[in-house]
């Protein structure tokens, strides 16, 4: 006969195990469900694939098209409809619960990591387009080339339209326009330069007042507490939006693999003649993602590359179908926080930011592209000239901006302040399309690593800030963080 004590002992053993056995099957099951997520992201992709190819032959109407491209487009819609606050709540949310000073030395090493990133993306673009040599004369004959109009834009408005949205004269015009130059002409040859705004965005403008108003919102002490769990609130609703629209990622990134290959006029003829710059690009992303981005995060975060690799599986897939580094934003900060325990802190400061202004893949496609036209021209490309193309297309690729094919826009700019013929940059419209698919999953890829880094480095800063609870400066830092 058990006593009173052991039978009590022997129910709360019993307990337990019933208790772990559940804990082990809702683990199993956390498991099952972010696998299964991954691989239907997969699925997607690969069936949108197979779709567009198989229904080449059949030459469907635009309204055909139209519809198998139309669950993708509402995919898009409803993931850039949530972008615009996740930017606000997270840069404010992030920046309010660390200290100025702090603050400060995130940002140093956040924008030191993201020029040195892009100016080695640009150096390798050069080298392989050297070594490479994509560009031949005789494809300037037989590609199709669209219709190009005369570009006036210099790399000066480029880089003064870069201060102008920077500094927004209107937070809430902000939300939606971008400042631009243009150029009217008056006839018969007075040119004259016009700031005007086109539709978008200005990400940037809204970064930098998130970051000043975030930064001074974490000094005001017990004034701004408010203020605080309001963002923090919005931004935490904001992520539970997120999850759900995780489970329709596989259905939109279907829709739009499969319209933008059935869109393309004649994808037989562009792949065979610009296959060797399709080919260079490729090589180059594959270079930095597999080998430099992993041996720079192995030697500083000291932990496994490949994990954190593939941890980010669904946000690069996710960045690769819809082209977007924005689209793919998200998706990111939830996986970070969650499954790869980066310190929110950092995310919420790092992600927003590096998604308007660090474009390594961007800083590779300009030198690469840049070199192919000069190629394809039979412009000479001494020494002197190849290190003013690394240094121009390392400093342009922070002055791309959300526009689609801004990039192209920008390599005008590039080549005409080099002296390169620039007629023949129409010629890259045929393949962009697929290009900037694998150039934004290395600008994605090069913002989450950028906040391991800094995560990192700022190891020191943000363990004080925990130890020091009893302070002011501490209890400053440590605000709630969701």
């Amino acid at each position: 006969m058990m006593t009173e004590n052991q039978t009590k002992n022997v129910e709360k053993a019993n307990e337990q195990c019933v208790y772990k056995k559940y804990l082990d099957i809702a683990v199993i099951k956390q498991k099952l469900i972010k696998h299964l997520l991954v691989t239907l992201t997969l699925l997607g992709v690969l069936l949108g694939g197979v779709i567009g190819l198989s229904l080449r032959s059949s030459e469907l109407s635009d309204t055909a098209i139209t519809l198998i491209s139309y669950p993708g487009e509402l995919y898009m819609r409803v993931l850039k409809l949530v972008i615009l606050p996740l930017i606000i709540s997270s840069i404010i949310t992030g920046c309010s619960s660390v200290n100025a000073k702090l603050n400060g030395k995130i940002a140093l090493r956040t924008f030191t990591y993201f020029f040195l990133t892009s100016t080695f993306n640009s150096l390798l673009g050069v080298i392989l387009a050297v070594t490479i040599h994509p560009g031949d004369p005789g494809i300037e004959n037989q590609v199709i080339k669209g219709i190009s109009e005369k570009t006036y834009s210099s790399m000066l408005d480029s880089v003064l339209d870069l201060g102008r949205n920077l500094i927004a004269d209107n937070i809430f015009q902000a939300t939606f326009q971008q400042a631009y130059t243009d150029y009217v002409v008056h006839p018969p040859s007075n040119i004259k330069r016009v700031v005007k705004y086109r539709a978008g965005i200005n990400n940037l403008g809204i970064v930098v007042f998130c970051v000043a108003f975030g930064t001074i919102l974490g000094t005001m002490g017990s004034k701004g507490h408010v203020i605080k769990e309001f963002f923090s609130t919005v931004f935490e609703i904001i992520m539970k939006m997120v999850k759900g629209i995780l489970w329709i990622t596989p259905v939109g990134l279907c829709s739009i693999i499969a319209g933008k290959i059935l869109s393309v006029a004649d994808l037989q003829l562009v792949m065979s003649q610009l296959g060797y710059l399709i080919s260079t690009v490729i090589i180059g992303v594959l270079i930095y993602q597999i080998i430099v981005i992993q041996l720079i995060y192995w030697l500083i975060v000291r932990k496994n590359p490949f994990k954190y690799y593939v941890g980010l599986m669904q946000g690069t897939v996710t960045a690769f179908a819809a082209a977007s580094t924005s689209a793919a934003l998200p998706i990111n900060m939830d996986l970070m926080d969650k499954e790869l325990n980066i310190d929110p802190r950092i995310t919420r400061f790092v992600m927003p930011i590096g998604c308007n202004t660090n474009l390594d893949g961007t800083a590779m496609f300009l030198a690469i592209s840049t070199i192919f036209i000069a190629q394809m021209s039979g412009f000479p490309l001494p020494v002197g000239t190849l290190l003013s193309i690394w240094f121009t297309t390392t400093i342009m690729s922070f002055a791309v901006t959300s526009v689609p094919s801004s990039a192209l826009i920008i390599l005008f700019m590039v080549l005409s302040s080099i002296g390169i013929p620039n007629h023949n940059v129409s010629l890259l419209f045929a393949v962009d399309w697929l290009v900037d698919r694998f150039r934004t999953t290395n600008n994605m890829l090069g913002d989450c690593y950028a906040a391991a880094i800094v995560e990192k480095l700022s190891q020191q800063e943000l363990y004080a800030c925990e130890e020091d609870k009893g302070t002011e400066d501490a209890q400053e830092c440590n605000q709630t963080v969701v």
